[in-house]
């Protein structure tokens, strides 16, 4: 029995040190059709509604807002029942990823749509119209919450090691940074190449050239996904045979009753704000305070998120050595600053050199502060994985809603045209705030978030 024993403990710590190259990778490329429809989703949902299809600003807002609320909504539905053991033939095919191969139909089916003019009633009534979309939005964005919480679940169940998963984390993560990068530079080369000229601008015209970036970026998408469902084996040698013997689980009660959970989700829905609201109005912060051209629209982001793929590459180095409060809090020094060089900056210097460098440090705090706050949630959950994906799904409840919300009332308060420097005061003022907050989040409480990691959700 002694022999046994040890060499299970051997088995337990050889898979949860050296998860194979083959699953990491299938791993991580199981949220690219996710981070595709993401990019579109926060950085140019708001242009195409707006300065294509001619929204107002507050009728864009408001689509968004439905977005955000119906991806609220169905992250903790979600995540309780990703969570359940039922006996259902569908879920046999394994509870992360039946729920992750239902979100890729809806969002394959319904995506397409959203950026795209209104099919027969282009010429109907915008509130029409606005309903018409609101029914693809709803079922998009239940179908991105299915692959994100699933996916986002499996880290904890894949391993129980605190560096493999911020490694995971980081490896996701970088997929994310790619998948962006892909989506800006065909948006890019799409809007440079067909534009009418160095300084044209966008408008309605340019419908079909969204439409080309959506179809491409999607069938990338399928391809990860087949990738992931392929050689991901959930109830193969990590389900059933899970080395921890039994998967634990946290009642309900006791997560919704628990300070702690809450105080990370303070955490992650403030780190969701910097990154996700940078990432919508940097390009109408280019496109109305800057009056910069089309192309820069996508160029711009491109580097944001190439400064974000640079850094991806050190996370998990980071955070073994400085751990997870200095990191995050370095992070939110380099957001800080690009958020301050924006509100003092000014002139064609700034918008032909200094932007760049701006993106650089917006793409690098992002990619800090998003991957750590993840590993603080996947620390709340240690080993009590079976409770994983109602915790994902809480944190992104909080993002979901906080971000729709901040949207719409920004976009209600910009009723003035002529204020062109608008939305350099909500890069500056909401998302710098939305760091700091995030700072002092982590700076509060990761100390006793710790040792109720120790108390409360181990055995």
């Amino acid at each position: 029995m002694e022999v046994s024993s040890q060499h299970l403990a051997n088995e337990y710590t050889e898979v949860y040190r050296r998860l194979p190259l083959k699953l990491q990778f299938a791993y991580g490329v199981g949220h690219v059709l996710n981070d595709v429809c993401a990019s579109m989703w926060f950085t140019y949902l708001l242009v195409y509604f707006h300065l294509v299809l001619e929204f107002s600003n507050w009728e864009a807002g408001f689509l968004l807002l439905v977005g955000q609320i119906a991806d609220g909504l169905s992250t903790p539905f979600v995540g309780f029942h990703s969570d359940q053991s039922d006996n259902f033939w569908l879920c046999r095919y394994g509870r992360r990823k039946t729920w992750h191969l239902i979100g890729t139909i809806c969002v394959l089916m319904t995506f397409p749509f959203i950026f795209a003019p209104c099919i027969n009633c282009t010429h109907s009534h915008k509130w029409a119209q606005m309903f018409y979309y609101c029914v693809f939005i709803v079922i998009f964005q239940f179908g991105w919450a299915s692959v994100q919480i699933s996916h986002l679940s499996l880290i904890p169940e894949l391993t129980p090691n605190e560096h493999d998963r911020t490694k995971l984390t980081a490896i996701r993560y970088c997929f994310t940074v790619l998948s962006n990068l892909l989506v800006y530079g065909i948006t890019w080369a799409i809007l440079h190449i067909n534009s009418g000229g160095e300084q044209s601008k966008i408008g309605p015209d340019d419908a079909d050239k969204f439409q080309h970036v959506v179809w491409i970026g999607l069938s990338l998408g399928i391809v990860s996904s087949l990738i992931f469902h392929i050689f991901i084996k959930e109830e193969g040698a990590f389900g059933t045979n899970n080395v921890r013997g039994t998967q634990l689980r946290t009642p309900v009660i006791d997560l919704l009753l628990s300070p702690e959970v809450y105080q990370v989700a303070v955490v992650y829905m403030s780190t969701r704000l910097f990154v996700n609201l940078t990432q919508v109005f940097i390009p109408l912060y280019l496109h109305e305070t800057l009056d910069m051209a089309a192309s820069a629209l996508a160029l711009i982001p491109l580097i944001m998120f190439i400064g974000s793929f640079m850094t991806s590459m050190i996370i998990e180095k980071l955070n073994r050595y400085l751990g997870r409060k200095l990191s995050y809090v370095f992070g939110v020094l380099l957001g800080v600053s690009a958020c301050l060089w924006i509100k003092l900056g000014s002139g064609d210097q700034f918008k032909s050199f200094e932007i760049h460098i701006i993106a650089v440090l917006i793409g690098a705090c992002g990619s800090i502060i998003l991957v750590t706050s993840l590993g603080i949630t996947a620390d709340l959950i240690g080993d009590k994985t079976d409770s994983g994906a109602f915790v994902y799904g809480i944190m992104s409840f909080t993002d979901k809603l906080a971000n729709g919300i901040a949207v719409v009332i920004i976009q209600d308060l910009h009723k003035d045209p002529s204020n062109k420097g608008f939305y350099r005061d909500v890069l500056t003022y909401v998302c710098g705030g939305s760091a700091i907050l995030g700072a002092l989040a982590v700076i509060s409480f990761l100390k006793k978030v710790r040792v109720v990691i120790y108390r409360q959700f181990r055995i």
